[in-house]
């Protein structure tokens, strides 16, 4: 028999694992090499990361008492649900659902195109290959969340691991003299600077995962809001660790416009195989978010069900704690997706609204201190209301931005929600 309510079985160490796995992806292994490009002060750059990730860990700091106040698995739906009620929801919560499946169809033949660096002949076999390794991430979720939890703690630990171990052998090994280029001022726009802060902005994205999981933690909602925290803290050293080993061995010049900025480092030391080595880790961090996404994406229409606004099978859960029929629903839109592409454009679409979202978790935060001043809260935002005014300002500069630079997608982007009106109307009549 199925249980239909979650149960709270997820310890606290758990979200930070999810934090950091969530946050730590390619965009760390390709960032570094775009914004040195750019920048070629050695000072400014370690700055400027800095800066992004306290940043970053301020929003965390603020939205995490709207996550605290709201003790529902789901991500950011059952979240501005709470703030906004529920058509922003429903909007925010398939629009989230359907970037997860996009995301495994991509990642799941990004992984067959860097296995296919290393085995060349398993590139004539790549999509029933991505179709083979999205399935098995799927059937771990049908398993149950223990075992999932366990193989994202597992990767977590690894992945910071192996960023530590690289990080000291740049330190310690170095570059040979004279291999390493001289920095050359660079004349950039401002368009170049604000790309800059976008490329650190999203490469520390994935702060609020602990929301997916906020009604199944043994803590509860607190506990989760605490531990995000303490897993961007951890992100954010590791982050400064890498590139600080990065610019004492290559230096700027050498890494500026590398695809992959630490295979270039580890090259320059001298190192056999070394782009071996960063193809083998990004493919590790590649399966690892195959493992959370499956964890995280469903939950979202297990959400959505509960509410009235998706098949309520959803909302099954099996013995092993999983909702069992949304993953295998996340799982065949993802395969179908790998089987017919079109991937790129959907994911594009629903990553669009990811920076607004953030700005309306802000904005939540003021809303609900006036609606409900005595509601409960088990973690308060620091240094409030002077933090949130700062990240308010931030996330709204960040917005119009994305706003200006992607233009046409967000046209598609409203276009999306005025579609969702009638959908929403229909569903709550009935």
């Amino acid at each position: 028999m199925s249980d239909q309510s979650p149960k709270r079985a997820l310890p606290s160490r758990f979200v930070i694992a999810v934090t950091v796995g969530g946050v730590v992806g390619l965009g760390i292994l390709r960032g570094p090499g775009e914004i040195a490009a750019v920048v070629t002060e050695p000072g400014l750059y370690l700055t400027l990361w800095f800066l992004g990730g306290l940043f970053i860990l301020l929003s965390t700091a603020v939205v995490a008492e709207l996550l605290g106040m709201t003790p529902r698995s789901g991500g950011a739906y059952p979240l501005i649900r709470h703030a906004y009620g529920p058509y922003p929801g429903f909007v925010i919560g398939w629009a989230d659902w359907l970037s997860f499946a996009a995301d495994l169809a991509l990642k799941a033949v990004v992984v067959m195109e860097f296995v296919a660096i290393l085995l060349p002949q398993t590139e004539a076999w790549s999509r029933p290959l991505a179709v083979l390794v999205t399935t098995a991430f799927a059937a771990i979720q049908l398993r149950g969340i223990g075992l999932g939890a366990l193989i994202q703690e597992f990767a977590t630990s690894f992945i910071g691991l192996v960023i530590v171990l690289l990080s000291l052998v740049l330190f310690f090994v170095g570059v040979p003299q004279g291999a390493a280029a001289e920095s050359m001022p660079a004349d950039n726009t401002l368009s170049d600077w604000s790309l800059v802060i976008a490329t650190i902005i999203f490469t520390y994205d994935g702060w609020l995962y602990a929301a997916y999981f906020s009604g199944e933690l043994k803590g509860g909602a607190g506990a989760a809001a605490r531990a995000c925290i303490k897993g961007m803290v951890i992100v954010i050293a590791l982050y400064m660790l890498m590139n600080a080993a990065l610019v004492k061995s290559a230096g700027l010049a050498a890494l500026a416009g590398s695809d992959l900025a630490l295979a270039r480092a580890l090259e320059l030391a001298t190192l056999p195989a070394a782009g071996n080595i960063i193809v083998i880790a990004a493919i590790l961090i590649l399966l690892s978010h195959q493992n959370l996404a499956y964890m995280g994406g469903p939950r979202i229409l297990q959400a959505l069900a509960e509410d009235g606004f998706a098949t309520q099978r959803a909302t099954e859960v099996g013995k092993g704690g999983n909702p069992v029929f949304a993953v295998n629903l996340t799982w065949a839109l993802s395969v179908g997706l790998i089987w017919i592409g079109g991937f790129e454009f959907l994911l594009l679409l629903s990553v669009f609204f990811y920076v607004p979202i953030y700005l309306a978790m802000i904005i939540g935060v003021l809303i609900l201190r006036k609606r409900e001043p005595d509601g409960d809260r088990p973690y308060v935002a620091w240094a409030h209301p002077y933090s949130t005014i700062v990240c308010l300002i931030g996330w709204t500069v960040i917005t119009l931005f994305q706003a200006y630079v992607e233009r046409e997608t967000a046209l598609y982007a409203v276009a999306l929600i005025a579609i969702s009106w009638p959908v929403y109307w229909y569903l709550t009549r009935k």
